[in-house]
C-alpha cells in the first residue's frame, strides 16, 4: 500500500480517477474486458466524475459490481446507493456492458448475497474503487471486521459511528433512521482485486487515516488491511493527511 497526498480534494479526486482508468485500459489491453467494483459517498462523488469523463475507455468491455448496500432502502430513496451509482457513474457513460447491483429491498438478504457472490466467482476483479470511513470501516465493515470469510458478500450490522457519519453527511435525519443492517462486499473480496484505488479526502477522515497508515493491521481499524495489499493507493488531500507524521 502506498499513499499520495494533494492540496486539495479535487486534485486527490483526479489522481485516483487517472489511476484507476490506466488500469481499466490496461486489463481491456490484456484481456478484452475489465471489471470493477464501485465505492458511493461524498468522498467518491468528484472521482467518479473524473472517472466518467476520462478519454478512451471502452465502457461496452466493462463490467462493474456494487460494493455495498443498506438493507430495506429502496432505490427512490436518497440515501440508496444504487441510485447514487446511477447518477453518479452509469447514466454518464456510454454502452457499459454490464452493472451488477445489490438489491437492498430484497426478501431475502442472504440469498441476495449469494447471487451476488456467485455472480463475482466468474468476474475477477480488475480494480475496486473505496473509500475509508471516518470509523476507519472499508465498504460497510466495520470494526470489528471480520477479516477471515472469503464469502463474497455478507450481510453486516452497521455500527452507531457508522450511522453518525451518514446523518452528517446529510443521507439521513436521525439514527434511528439509518437501516442496521446491510449487504457489504467482504474484506477478502476487496484484498482479491488486482488494483485498489482509495478516495479519501476531508478532515473529518484524519484520524481514520492515521490509524490507518501508522498503525497496526487490526480489525479494529478495518481499513488497515490495505496494507497487505500489492498494489494499493490511498489518495488523500491536504485535510486528511493533517495528522500523518
Amino acid at each position: 500500500m502506498r499513499h499520495e497526498t494533494w492540496e486539495t480534494s479535487t486534485a486527490a479526486a483526479c489522481a485516483a480517477a487517472e489511476k484507476g482508468a490506466q488500469a481499466i485500459r490496461h486489463a481491456i489491453h490484456l484481456r478484452g474486458e475489465a471489471n470493477i467494483v464501485l465505492a458511493t459517498g461524498m468522498s467518491q462523488i468528484e472521482m467518479l466524475g473524473f472517472l466518467t469523463a476520462e478519454k478512451d475507455i471502452q465502457w461496452n468491455k466493462v463490467t462493474a459490481f456494487h460494493l455495498d448496500e443498506y438493507v430495506g432502502i429502496p432505490r427512490t430513496h436518497r440515501a440508496s446507493f444504487c441510485k447514487y451509482l446511477e447518477e453518479h457513474f452509469v447514466n454518464r457513460v456510454s454502452n457499459l456492458r454490464a452493472f451488477h447491483y445489490i438489491d437492498g429491498v430484497c426478501n431475502n438478504p442472504v440469498e441476495e448475497c449469494r447471487r451476488l457472490s456467485e455472480l463475482i466467482a466468474s468476474h475477477p476483479i480488475d480494480v475496486c474503487f473505496v473509500g475509508i470511513g471516518e470509523n476507519s470501516h472499508l465498504a460497510f465493515n466495520d470494526p470489528p471486521a471480520d477479516f477471515e470469510t472469503a464469502v463474497p458478500y455478507i450481510v453486516v450490522d452497521l455500527d452507531d459511528d457508522c450511522k453518525r457519519q451518514q446523518i452528517n453527511e446529510g443521507w439521513f435525519p436521525t439514527l434511528e433512521a439509518v437501516p442496521p443492517q446491510a449487504i457489504s462486499m467482504s474484506v477478502r473480496q476487496i484484498l482479491a482485486s488486482q488494483t485498489i484505488v482509495a478516495t479519501v479526502p476531508d478532515q473529518r477522515k484524519a484520524p481514520a487515516v492515521k490509524a490507518v497508515i501508522q498503525g497496526p493491521v487490526t480489525n479494529r481499524v478495518p481499513a488497515s488491511i490495505l496494507k497487505e495489499h500489492a498494489d494499493c493507493t490511498i489518495f488523500l488531500d491536504a485535510e486528511s493527511a493533517s495528522l500523518l507524521i
